[in-house]
């Protein structure tokens, strides 16, 4: 490869490290500073080592499924139901923004955004379900969609070579849901933010499918976060973004941080779960389990190659090759 150099490519680094020094926050990770990757490379001479990550995630084929796959509501009649791939660029642009109220590292932050819902299989969180039990029942470890998304870069992608990501894009991937929480405060930052995400938009196309009336809406945790979904981000990025600087961590307050469970506790009673639900979760459990036994029983896969390939698809194809096996 021929060596490629230039005024700008010569200076870049130190410009960054200058840059970050006088910019961000004492509890930033900096760019140049990071635990490394598992295969050790040649740095890129006009992109910090997260950017390159960020690059990576956004040319990787999981990234480019995500737009055919379930964020609550499976094929959806109407242009604007959010999808997974949605819900992904919608928390990376709300946690960037964090990111950047608390002077950490954005780029960092929007790694871990992009990168934290590969895994995750068709049919939303009624999908991971069926996998996760249907993996129990043969006696395996079960599904969880942050560990399948560490997996997506580091094992499946680029025909097994893997992303070869930095250790802290790995580290906020894997811990941006379950009970470890993530060891810098980007990877933090997303752990919220996603569920601040996820709580408003879902609320707006329960909205439009006519599933919730405005009016359902719990009147006291709208009086504290606001009357429309704009409004409601605002003032939870608002509080965490204040509560996090005094606290120097990533963190809520108690009263606004618990009208937000609350609200999700709503969600999961009158449209995660709700009644209107359970019509769609049974045909979501039946069409994965369908492909799953196929998969295991009839193609001989094991169920690590079976897992792979059924979390690997979009809810289209999975429709697809489950009416094929009918």
């Amino acid at each position: 490869m021929p060596e490629l150099a230039g005024r700008v490519a010569d200076a870049f680094e130190r410009l960054v490290r200058e840059h970050e020094e006088g910019w961000l926050s004492p509890l930033a990770v900096r760019s140049y500073e990071s635990r490394g990757r598992n295969l050790p490379e040649e740095e890129c001479r006009l992109r910090t080592p997260f950017q390159r990550d960020r690059d990576r995630i956004v040319h990787a084929k999981a990234f480019r499924r995500l737009r055919h796959k379930t964020q609550v509501f499976v094929d959806p009649e109407g242009d604007h139901f959010r999808t997974r791939l949605t819900h992904t660029l919608e928390t990376t642009g709300i946690a960037r923004g964090v990111g950047r109220a608390l002077r950490l590292n954005e780029d960092l932050v929007e790694a871990i955004g992009l990168g934290h819902d590969l895994g995750h299989p068709p049919f939303g969180h009624a999908g991971e379900q069926a996998l996760d039990e249907l993996l129990r029942e043969r006696g395996g470890r079960g599904f969880r969609h942050n560990e399948h998304s560490l997996r997506v870069v580091e094992r499946l992608e680029r025909d097994g070579r893997g992303l070869n990501l930095t250790w802290e894009v790995r580290d906020g991937i894997l811990k941006h849901t379950g009970a470890d929480e993530p060891e810098t405060l980007e990877g933090k930052i997303v752990r919220i933010v996603d569920r601040v995400a996820y709580i408003n938009h879902d609320i707006d196309d329960a909205i439009r499918a006519g599933i919730l009336d405005p009016a359902d809406l719990p009147p006291e945790e709208l009086a504290l976060l606001g009357a429309t979904g704009s409004r409601r981000i605002d003032t939870l990025v608002h509080d965490l973004v204040e509560t996090s600087a005094q606290a120097r961590d990533i963190v809520q307050s108690d009263e606004i941080g618990g009208a937000m469970l609350s609200l999700r506790t709503f969600m999961f009673d009158h449209v995660y779960l709700g009644p209107q639900a359970a019509e769609e979760h049974a045909r979501i459990r039946t069409t994965v389990r369908r492909i799953f036994e196929y998969l295991v029983d009839d193609r001989g896969d094991d169920l690590e190659h079976a897992t792979d390939y059924l979390a690997g698809m979009t809810d289209r194809f999975a429709l697809a090759f489950a009416a094929e096996l009918d």
